[in-house]
C-alpha cells in the first residue's frame, strides 16, 4: 500500500476552507482505497504552517499514477494553486500492508 500526504498552506488564510473545498474533488477519482481532506487544527505548539491536509491511500504505484492522471487532478490543481502558498507532498510504502 502506498500512502500519500500532502500538505498545503493559504496564502491568505480566508481561503483555506476554499482549498479544502478544491481538494475534496479529488475523492471522485476512483483509484484510492482511502481519501480524506482534514483542516489542520493547529494545536501544535512548534508547527502551525500547514493548513490543509490530503490523506490517502493507493493499492499500489500504478494507482497512484492512475489517480493524478485523472482530468479531476488537473482541475483540482487549477483550482487550488494560486490560493496556496506551500505544497508539500510525500508518498512511502506502508510496511503494516505486508
Amino acid at each position: 500500500m502506498i500512502r500519500h500526504i500532502v500538505f498545503f498552506s493559504a496564502r491568505d488564510e480566508a481561503d483555506v476552507e476554499r482549498i479544502a473545498e478544491g481538494l475534496r474533488m479529488l475523492a471522485d477519482i476512483p483509484h484510492s482505497d482511502f481519501f480524506e481532506v482534514g483542516i489542520n487544527r493547529k494545536v501544535d505548539q512548534i508547527g502551525t504552517e500547514v493548513d490543509v491536509i490530503v490523506y490517502a491511500e493507493f493499492r499500489d504505484e500504478a494507482a497512484l499514477a492512475a489517480y493524478k492522471a485523472d482530468p479531476i487532478y488537473e482541475t483540482c490543481t487549477a483550482r487550488v494553486r494560486p490560493l496556496r502558498e506551500m505544497r508539500i507532498a510525500a508518498d512511502f510504502v506502508s510496511r503494516k500492508s505486508d
